[in-house]
């Protein structure tokens, strides 16, 4: 075990032998921290959390009461193997929050990136790859092996099926299911996801160029309505592009999945 002289630590916490509590960590009363646990500078731990498995947290993210961080998969063809978790910079998860280590046959990993925010009782999966500043909110749910782009928003009660993509910037409204790939900048809302616009509000947020949004627009449309199926009509729309939004989008469509896409409704 190593714990930094500078880490302060409640007397009724359970650090076990192996972890390292690095420069400025705080531990909360009653918590327990697993022997293969790294706690990078400046991270907190509330009281009641536990952080166990082969688990890294990055510098100056808070966990807070009821958090379980690193706990095996939920996953029945888990056999005990030695996966991880990697967590990133500046995060808060709160409250009830649970987020799984990876399993052999999706890479052994699940990572979740720099300055996300995890709302009470949201779940990250086995092997899921969460990006930066990224969203969850109360009860949301990523499942096993998702990708979650980065600046994306997962509403309150809604679930990503397992092996989903959700690209950049996307929003997922509340109490929505997600059963197949988001593209960037999508909104998706409905009990049974359906791609209904673009996230022109996150756009906005972000100091777009107006210019910019008027050609997402445009080539969402002709993703919505023009001729041939949705593939075809974005392999007509690569051709021409020269957005480089539109581009981010045709590439995520153009690329590999394992799943179809919510479309746009004609």
């Amino acid at each position: 075990m190593s714990v930094d002289p500078k880490a302060i630590v409640h007397a009724s916490a359970v650090i076990e032998p192996g972890a390292v509590i690095e420069h400025g960590v705080k531990i909360g009363p009653f918590s327990v921290i697993g022997p293969q646990v790294v706690l990078r500078s400046g991270v907190e731990i509330k009281s009641h959390a536990v952080v166990t498995g082969i688990t890294e947290v990055g510098e100056d993210t808070v966990i807070f009461p009821g958090a379980v961080i690193g706990e095996i998969p939920q996953d029945l063809k888990f056999k005990g193997e030695a996966t991880r978790l990697i967590v990133g910079k500046r995060n808060r998860i709160r409250e009830g929050v649970t987020m799984n280590t990876g399993t052999k046959g999706g890479g052994g990993e699940t990572r979740v990136g720099d300055d996300c925010l995890f709302m009470t009782g949201a779940h990250v999966a086995h092997d899921a790859n969460v990006g930066d500043r990224v969203i969850v909110a109360n009860q949301g749910a990523v499942a096993g092996h998702c990708h979650i782009g980065d600046d994306v928003i997962i509403g309150g009660l809604s679930g990503v099926h397992q092996w989903v993509r959700v690209g950049k910037g996307a929003i997922i409204g509340a109490v929505t299911m997600v059963t197949n790939d988001v593209i960037p900048y999508g909104l998706v809302q409905g009990p049974r996801g359906s791609l209904d616009g673009l996230n022109l509000v996150g756009l906005k947020r972000r100091g777009v160029d107006r210019d910019e949004i008027s050609a997402l627009r445009q080539a969402f449309q002709s993703l919505a309505s023009g001729e041939g199926a949705f593939l075809d009509r974005a392999r007509g729309l690569k051709a021409d592009a020269e957005s480089a939004y539109v581009n981010e989008i045709l590439d995520f469509i153009l690329g590999s999945s394992d799943r179809s896409f919510l479309t746009p409704e004609k």
